[in-house]
This record gives structure tokens, sequence and C-alpha cells, in this order.
């Protein structure tokens, strides 16, 4: 049932592009219908949906090796009940979120056995760098992917008024080519 109402909102809100978002559990959730491969866990997201800001962990790879590409913080966007939302600047998220810090913390005490048994184990992915670093991190605008090297951020929206059970969708695409794309499906629950 879980399907086939994300099924349903994919083809009605997004014209049926990405209709092949799989749930893998744990708030997980694997799209490979556009060139580029994403994953976004939403755990963080569901526990703190009374946040101002909401954090979801991005995995991204190339679904093929012809191509690469490299995704622009500005090329991340969300589609929440047919509005648009952009990631908000690194400095607009510290002067009024003071969540990061525990939302990494509370992302890492959760352990993913879901995202080990997704296709997104098959990347390798870079360290260090990130959308919304951490004071070990290096803040970057742009994450490149080629091959089986993938890339792995964090990426907040400002919260529109999330309650659980909303479905968004987040979409990527390479910064000079926007035919290079991806997209998932989210279900806040």
């Amino acid at each position: 049932m879980k399907e086939l109402r994300l099924a349903l909102f994919l083809m009605l809100f997004c014209g049926g592009i990405f209709a092949q978002t799989v749930h893998e559990g744990q708030s997980v959730f694997f799209s490979d219908e556009g060139v580029i491969v994403v994953t976004a866990d939403a755990s963080v997201a569901v526990q703190k949906l009374d946040s101002p800001y909401v954090m979801f962990m991005l995995y991204m790879g190339m679904k093929d090796f012809k191509h690469t590409a490299v995704v622009s913080r500005n090329d991340i966007v969300m589609t929440y009940k047919d509005q648009e939302y952009k990631m908000p600047t690194v400095k607009e998220l510290e002067e009024k979120y003071d969540g990061l810090l525990n939302d990494v913390d509370l992302y890492q005490h959760q352990g993913k056995e879901s995202l080990v048994l997704s296709q997104m184990r098959y990347w390798k992915y870079q360290g260090g760098g990130d959308f919304f670093p951490v004071p070990s991190q290096l803040a970057v605008d742009e994450g490149s992917i080629a091959s089986n090297l993938g890339f792995r951020t964090k990426v907040y929206f400002k919260n529109p008024g999330f309650k659980r059970g909303d479905q968004l969708v987040i979409t990527v695409k390479d910064k000079k080519n926007p035919d290079l794309n991806g997209a998932v499906a989210v279900i806040l629950k």
C-alpha cells in the first residue's frame, strides 16, 4: 500500500518520471530512475518534524560509467505541496538553527542496516566535504560524482510545516547539464 501511494503521488505531482522510488525501511528511500542515483535518509527529519530546519542525509552516484556530474548545493531542491524549496546557506543555518550537531549525533547513533542492503553500497563516498559541515569537515559548494565515486552530504531545508505522513521529492541535477539529474520521493513517517 505504501508503494502504491508513493507511485500515485509521483505520477500526479512529478509527471511520473520518478516512479521508481523504493522505501528500504528505516526512513531510507532509493531511486535509480534518473542518470543520478539518489538515496535520501529521512530518519532525522522524521524524528524532528517540529524543527525549524530539517536534515536529510543524501547519497548520490552515477547510474553508469558514461557520465560524470558536479552537483552544486544550488541544484538540489525539495518539492513539497507543489512548492519548490532551495537549501539555506550555511551562514543562514548557523545563525538561525542551533541543532546541527544534535542532528549529526542523532544520525550517527541510529545504525543504518537498510542502507547497507541498498544498492548505494556499491559506491565509494569521498570523506571530508559536506554542504553543511560540522567543525571537523570542510564546507563545499559542490560535489563530484563519477563511475563508482559517489557523494554523501547533509542537506537542510526550511521546514514548511511538515506533518507525519507528508510526501516530498528531493531533486538533484548536474550544474552544467540539467539532463543529468535524479530525484527521490520521501514519505515522512
